[in-house]
């Protein structure tokens, strides 16, 4: 069992590897923000990821098109 302290630990960790990924995925597809957007600094606030639609699943496996 994890007290209060540990739990909020392992919280903040757990958004700063999701910031890391999001932040990948944003440099690998080329999606910068737009010129003029706000740049948010909250670290509470949620990102949503969309799916990517030119993936087509065979089986249990993802493949790409070439």
């Amino acid at each position: 069992m994890t007290n209060r302290y540990e739990r909020m630990k392992m919280q903040r960790r757990m958004q700063r590897r999701i910031r890391l990924v999001v932040e990948e995925r944003r440099m690998a597809f080329g999606v910068r923000p737009q010129p003029g957007a706000e740049v948010s600094a909250d670290p509470e606030e949620t990102v949503e990821i969309p799916p990517m639609t030119a993936i087509k699943a065979v089986g249990r496996v993802a493949v790409r098109p070439a």
